[in-house]
């Protein structure tokens, strides 16, 4: 199950991560996130112990949310000793999903 990260949390559980982190930005009213909630709960358990799997709600974290650049959700952020390696907006099929994080683990 997917972390909720919290302006409390964050340090924590990203910047001090020692797997590399997937952060899940979105809205619950939101359709393409909805959308994305199974293919990443597949894929989490497929990629556990190798990465961890992380959501943020923007409603609740705002200025998180406000901090890495968020303008639309979904939007996903790769990070690696607390650093965006790279990021992603919108629905993402989840074949494709699977391919950024091989990449993103290399």
């Amino acid at each position: 199950m997917a972390i909720d990260i919290t302006d409390k949390n964050y340090a924590s559980e990203i910047e001090q991560s020692e797997l590399p982190v997937i952060l899940d930005i979105y809205a619950s009213w939101c359709g393409p996130c909805q959308q994305m909630e199974l293919p990443l709960s597949q894929l989490e358990k497929e990629f556990s112990g190798k990465c961890k799997f992380t959501k943020l709600n923007v409603d609740h974290a705002r200025d998180l949310a406000i901090k890495f650049g968020v303008t639309s959700v979904p939007t996903f952020l790769f990070i690696k000793n607390g650093k965006v390696i790279s990021k992603e907006t919108g629905y993402i099929a989840k074949d494709d999903f699977k391919k950024k994080i091989e990449e993103f683990l290399k």
